[in-house]
């Protein structure tokens, strides 16, 4: 593990990837008319079998896809969401950006990490045990319109409070899986990845939870009730010259 300032760490775990992984990872480049192009999935592939992205990790990427260790580690350390540590069940994160902070984020983060006992990306819990949870605030999870919000594994909580965010993460200690607010059922981290990577495994449940609410379709509604529309592009527009090189 190397401690040099300002270069990235990774957990030299040894562990060596199944030939299952190594399939899908296979048909993951296939995708891509570019093989280099597969890498963000790659990532989230060795993820969803190891909890982080370890020195292996970094190692079967840059093999699969014929780059350098530096290349892979350059933006599996770039993107906070590869982990350089095994992640808990579940990844609960807590938007602190404006909105969220002035709504009530702050209070939810504080009010969770006192019950956790552990602060940014601290796991409660042995990683990847039943009702452990890996802890983080978030710049932004996208979702000003519901502010504040929560997400577990990526998928969303919103308009929470400090009693009802402590109330959805002592559940998830107890194993259980709260519906989210909408889109698709709660799953574990592992599987998120795997999702994410583009691998669906036994993909059964149907949603029923709404993926848009009013409140993100207001501005559309009050467009087309008052028909409102953007002005026209223009067929032509005359560009700038472009500079001389010197």
């Amino acid at each position: 593990m190397n401690t040099r300032i300002g270069v990235p760490e990774f957990l030299d775990t040894g562990f060596v990837f199944d030939a299952l992984t190594a399939e899908r990872a296979v048909e993951l480049i296939g995708r891509y008319p570019v093989a280099r192009s597969a890498l963000l999935p790659l990532l989230h592939l060795v993820q969803s079998v190891e909890g982080c992205v370890s020195v292996a990790g970094v190692q079967f990427c840059a093999h699969a896809l014929k780059l350098e260790t530096a290349e892979v580690a350059a933006v599996a350390s770039f993107y906070t969401m590869y982990k350089r540590k095994p992640c808990g069940e579940h990844l609960v994160s807590v938007c602190t950006n404006t909105l969220c902070a002035a709504l009530g984020g702050d209070a939810i983060y504080r009010t969770l990490s006192e019950h956790l006992g552990v602060g940014q990306n601290g796991t409660a819990g042995e990683a990847g045990t039943t009702g452990s949870i890996t802890f983080e605030s978030a710049e932004c999870l996208a979702a000003c319109d519901h502010a504040p919000v929560v997400t577990v594994n990526y998928e969303f909580y919103d308009h929470q409070s400090p009693d009802s965010a402590l109330d959805l993460v002592q559940a998830l200690q107890r194993g259980e899986k709260p519906d989210p607010t909408r889109g698709a059922p709660l799953t574990d981290f592992r599987t998120a990845s795997l999702e994410i990577a583009g691998i669906f495994e036994n993909l059964t449940a149907e949603v029923e939870g709404p993926s848009a609410t009013d409140q993100t379709l207001r501005g559309s509604v009050l467009a087309h009730d008052n028909n409102w529309q953007a002005p026209a592009m223009a067929e032509s527009v005359e560009l700038p010259p472009v500079p001389e090189k010197k």
